[in-house]
């Protein structure tokens, strides 16, 4: 009996022994698997040297397809915001936001004639920003060959090419514009984000101190943190006429400072979108309304805080605003939270603009 207990027992043992063998050996398994997993994973976000890839064709802007936007092909989506383009005496030149944000994609630029990019660029980027500016002048939109937003992540590692290379089809698209198009008419430059980044550069190298800067009614460019001794003649704007300067703002929520905030926004220039004026604040009753997703407008909505370097806002008040209790960058939103504000204020500016453009010729003459 006792042997047999025995015999029972180292049964039981080799088989716990087969089993714990059975399992560790599975569990290896497994570890390869999820090693292998990961290792693939990170290899395919391997980020290309920017040398090693062939930049897409160059854009030639005496093409109409080179062009998102010239004031003879608005799309059908801007129809019910656009009014008569004879009437208008001046143009405007907007250069669009970052859309090319998927981490996937391993561009570094992408090509004026990528499908997927160029509906962005009007169905999200002309229709909720640059449509705020169709009252105040002609518009032409160029497309570019932008730079993916890891440009900035990695501008030591491929993305200062990759934001020259986009740069430079803006410049290009201007020189074109000023060509074919101009014809000495005053100019508002308008851009949000990646697009600030260029105008910021356009304006330095076309405007400031410049003989163009007399054609000059104003710079919209939020989106961006720009130093206030950015530019050496073009100046903060500080009242709602005041004409030939810039505007600009980052929007967040109140109370929340973003990250790196000392390094790249606290001292930048800010304006107030709301009152345009050097009012640190706005009361609810001054806004003039924002420009929501389901095309929508929303007036007396949300109220502002100028602080250095950023500006603030409150939860806008409408019905979606569950949506966005939790969200604390509002960058999406820099230009359509305030788009009835900047429609009513950049026809405001070229109208002054004009005005006083005639009070001069009329002293010459």
């Amino acid at each position: 009996m006792r042997i047999q207990i025995l015999c029972c027992m180292q049964k039981n043992e080799t088989k716990k022994q087969e089993l714990l063998k059975h399992y560790f050996k599975n569990l290896k398994v497994v570890f390869v698997v999820v090693a292998l997993l990961i290792f693939s994973s990170c290899k395919s976000l391997v980020i290309p040297v920017f040398s090693s890839q062939q930049p897409p064709i160059s854009p030639n802007y005496n093409n109409s397809s080179a062009w998102a936007i010239v004031p003879n092909t608005y799309p059908k989506n801007l129809k019910q915001k656009q009014t008569n383009t004879a009437i208008l005496k001046a143009d405007v030149f907007y250069i669009y936001p970052t859309l090319n944000t998927d981490k996937k994609d391993l561009r570094w630029n992408v090509p004026i004639n990528d499908a997927i990019q160029n509906k962005k660029v009007i169905d999200k980027a002309v229709y909720f920003q640059a449509s705020a500016f169709l009252n105040a002048g002609k518009l032409y939109v160029p497309y570019y060959r932008q730079a993916h937003l890891r440009s900035y992540s990695h501008y030591k590692n491929g993305g200062k090419e990759a934001l020259n290379l986009a740069y430079n089809d803006v410049k290009n698209a201007f020189k074109t514009y000023l060509k074919k198009y101009n014809n000495g008419r005053p100019i508002l430059i308008v851009s949000h984000s990646q697009g600030t980044t260029h105008a910021i550069r356009l304006l330095k190298e076309f405007f400031d101190g410049k003989p163009l800067q007399d054609q000059l009614i104003a710079a919209y460019i939020p989106g961006i943190a720009i130093k206030k001794n950015q530019f050496k003649n073009i100046h903060l704007m500080k009242t709602p006429t005041e004409v030939g300067g810039y505007v600009t703002w980052n929007t967040y929520k109140k109370n929340y400072y973003p990250k790196k905030y000392n390094e790249w926004f606290k001292g930048s220039a800010v304006s107030n979108p709301v009152t345009w004026n050097e009012s640190s604040t706005s009361l609810i009753a001054n806004h003039k309304g924002f420009l929501f997703s389901n095309n929508k407008l929303y007036t007396k909505a949300l109220k502002v805080t100028v602080k250095d370097g950023i500006l603030w806002t409150s939860l806008p008040h409408f019905p979606y605003r569950l949506f966005v209790l939790g969200k604390k960058r509002y960058h999406e939103g820099d230009i359509n939270l305030f788009w009835e504000d900047i429609r009513e204020n950049a026809s405001l500016r070229v109208k002054t603009f004009l005005e006083k453009q005639a009070i001069l010729t009329s002293a010459k003459n």
